[in-house]
């Protein structure tokens, strides 16, 4: 009898062969792809506890391990302004900071004498636990992530702990070129104050206290806020019963979920915004504006028309900028999505400081061009093909399948959303990437953002708009 993950190897070799042909082909684009082969995809149980808490049970039997994933709704965008890093600071120290009537370093001695891997962590709009255990010893591990997300300790010198590292992360967050990028372009695009992309300082990390983190776990941490699922060696009943024994007698909030509606404002796009680094050779630049959210009816046409805008070695910008131009080592881009706001549309990546204008000139032109839609009948089959034939890895291990309908009921969209997406896919037509194309791409709007050194550009900034100068020295208080 076939386990889980021996019916995903056998499909994941089967999409592996399918573009062999016998003719040797020169490029990617010349590579012909057959028919994507039919494939299952496990449906795991869902089961909703008393309590309100949800568990999706998927059971493998092929190695004696259990893995256990947790979402708790809650997130860093509930952060108050003056103490941004408290959820971070919460979630770290729930993993560190001691559980029920173990210390910290009590569970940490527990944990490795039985090999187990267990840690919490939290996002912008959700909090994490992972837990990877033997068979043998779930039974013992599983009351240890009971008593963390019950009964934390949150031990102060955990707290501690977890503030120095947050503040040598924001001592060394100007080092690279590319994290100055990303974060301050998020900053352009959602509004330096806004939750997707407000990051922290040495006075939001200092003012959290042990108090703090008492009362956000008291106000997000409940059953009937926590999706858990588990995959592995182990019998339905079995994993309900333990379940039951640890997490059954928790009781839920009464309390009405906060919710968040968090205002974006993009920055002028009439301006070119610079950040001075005078230390390295290329310029790191990022242009773009806001995207879309992955319930948006024209998702499929807009994953399609990212594969042959800007994603892998075929896309446009690849050959174009990269290949064609050699203005680029590394170039990426499309219109991202997420699933409770909209994502962000960018292209970014490296040039030499002596080629930047005539880098960003060639990028805002091949936007252009997308907008136009045109789009071959080759390049466009290429990219359905590719899309199709990599889709399998959306769900390639059993823990995929589990996390992928938990992610799903998280923000509450279709329970079938993967299965069908994939008819989406394969119902697009050229004319859908006309048509997105030119409702999501505005260049006009094109929010450009560049990192380097501008005395050693080709030309000056100021032809793409007003320059404004972003100021990235980190405030003191350390």
């Amino acid at each position: 009898m076939r386990t889980h993950a021996q019916t995903l190897v056998a499909g994941l070799a089967a999409c592996a062969l399918a573009p062999a042909a016998s003719a040797q082909v020169e490029r990617p684009e010349q590579i012909q792809y057959p028919p994507v082969p039919a494939f299952d995809i496990p449906r795991p149980e869902r089961v909703e506890l008393a309590n309100g808490m949800i568990v999706y049970l998927l059971e493998d039997s092929e190695l004696p391990l259990v893995n256990v994933q947790v979402r708790i709704r809650t997130g860093s965008r509930f952060d108050p302004p003056d103490k941004i890093g408290l959820a971070d600071l919460t979630a770290s120290v729930l993993g560190t900071g001691g559980a029920g009537s173990r210390t910290g370093e009590e569970v940490d001695q527990y944990l490795e004498d039985r090999a187990a891997n267990l840690s919490t962590s939290v996002g912008i709009g959700v909090g994490f636990a992972q837990l990877s255990v033997l068979k043998e010893h779930l039974g013992d591990v599983m009351s240890v992530l009971a008593d963390m997300l019950r009964s934390p300790r949150f031990e102060e010198d955990r707290l501690e702990e977890a503030k120095v590292q947050w503040r040598s992360s924001i001592a060394r967050r100007n080092d690279g070129p590319g994290q100055i990028a990303s974060r301050e372009f998020s900053k352009l695009v959602y509004g330096a104050t806004s939750p997707y992309a407000r990051h922290t300082e040495y006075a939001t990390v200092n003012a959290v206290t042990r108090d703090d983190l008492v009362a956000f776990h008291g106000e997000f941490y409940h059953p009937n806020r926590i999706l858990m699922g588990v995959t592995g060696d182990i019998k339905r009943d079995d994993m309900l019963a333990m379940i039951e024994e640890h997490f059954g007698d928790w009781a839920q909030s009464t309390m009405a979920m906060a919710e968040m509606e968090a205002a974006i404002q993009p920055a002028d796009p009439n301006k070119v915004y610079y950040i001075e680094k005078t230390d390295i050779t290329q310029a790191n630049f990022r242009l773009g504006h806001l995207g879309t959210t992955v319930n948006d009816p024209d998702y499929s046409a807009v994953e399609v028309m990212n594969t042959i805008f800007g994603q892998g070695f075929a896309s446009r910008l690849f050959n174009v900028i990269r290949s064609e131009k050699g203005l680029a080592y590394a170039i990426w881009g499309g219109v991202g999505a997420s699933y409770a706001y909209p994502g962000m549309f960018q292209v970014g990546g490296e040039t030499k400081l002596e080629s930047t204008s005539e880098a960003l000139q060639a990028i805002m032109y091949e936007i252009e061009r997308m907008k136009e839609g045109t789009v071959s009948q080759e390049e466009f089959e290429y990219a359905k093909a590719s899309y199709l034939n990599s889709f399998i890895f959306n769900f390639d291990t059993p823990e995929e399948v589990v996390s992928r309908q938990m992610l799903y009921e998280y923000y509450r969209y279709p329970a079938d959303f993967l299965q069908t997406f994939r008819q989406r896919i394969d119902a697009v037509t050229r004319e859908d990437i006309r048509r997105v194309a030119q409702r999501l791409l505005t260049p006009d709007q094109l929010i450009v953002l560049v990192v380097g050194d501008q005395a050693k550009f080709d030309a000056a900034l100021s032809q793409f708009g007003e320059v404004e100068t972003i100021d990235v020295s980190i405030p003191e208080g350390r």
